[in-house]
């Protein structure tokens, strides 16, 4: 579980970077903020719970 929040939050800051360089691509900017609220989201759940699943 770990590894998958990691790469959902490396795959929204590439759709970041990726969404701000190209402006025809600005969606992604959208897709990766998405991601990046997900990846906090599961990481703030398990902190919180304490689990180590």
């Amino acid at each position: 579980m770990n590894i998958l929040v990691a790469v959902i939050a490396i795959i929204a800051i590439i759709l970041l970077i990726t969404g701000g360089i190209s402006s025809s691509l600005s969606f992604l900017i959208w897709v990766g903020i998405v991601l990046l609220v997900i990846a906090l989201i599961v990481f703030l759940l398990r902190f919180i719970t304490g689990r180590k699943v």
